[in-house]
């Protein structure tokens, strides 16, 4: 079983940044698919951001595009999420998943493994 742990996570102001780290276990980390999601009180969980295997293709939901970067070190069984400019509707936990190979996916549904996750939250 392969173990996320994510962290990072905590208060800001409105237009300030955070940067959420995802550290994964096992010597495989390099062959999968990651990305991150979030669930906001009394919503859904959501897709934020995806990327693949080697870092070069990445996805971004069109509400957090050109705030939000998604990268990964796999040397360090490590993926992060650079998150500026940040807004209320932000608020949320945060969670990463991880799919076994593969490029970048927005689903749910899509992923085997999942974090504990961690709360961001941004106050105006």
């Amino acid at each position: 079983q392969v173990q996320l742990v994510a962290s990072g996570g905590g208060l800001v102001q409105a237009g300030g940044s955070l940067r959420l780290s995802c550290a994964a276990s096992g010597s495989t980390f390099s062959s999968y698919a990651m990305g991150w999601f979030r669930q906001a009180p009394g919503k859904e969980r959501e897709f934020v951001t995806a990327i693949s295997w080697s870092g070069g293709s990445t996805l971004y939901a069109d509400s957090v595009k050109g705030r939000f970067t998604i990268s990964r070190d796999n040397a360090k069984n490590t993926m992060y999420l650079q998150m500026n400019s940040l807004k209320p509707e932000d608020t949320a936990v945060y969670y990463c998943a991880a799919r076994i190979w593969g490029s970048t996916y927005e689903w749910e549904y899509e992923y085997d493994y999942w974090g504990q996750g961690t709360q961001v939250t941004v106050s105006s």
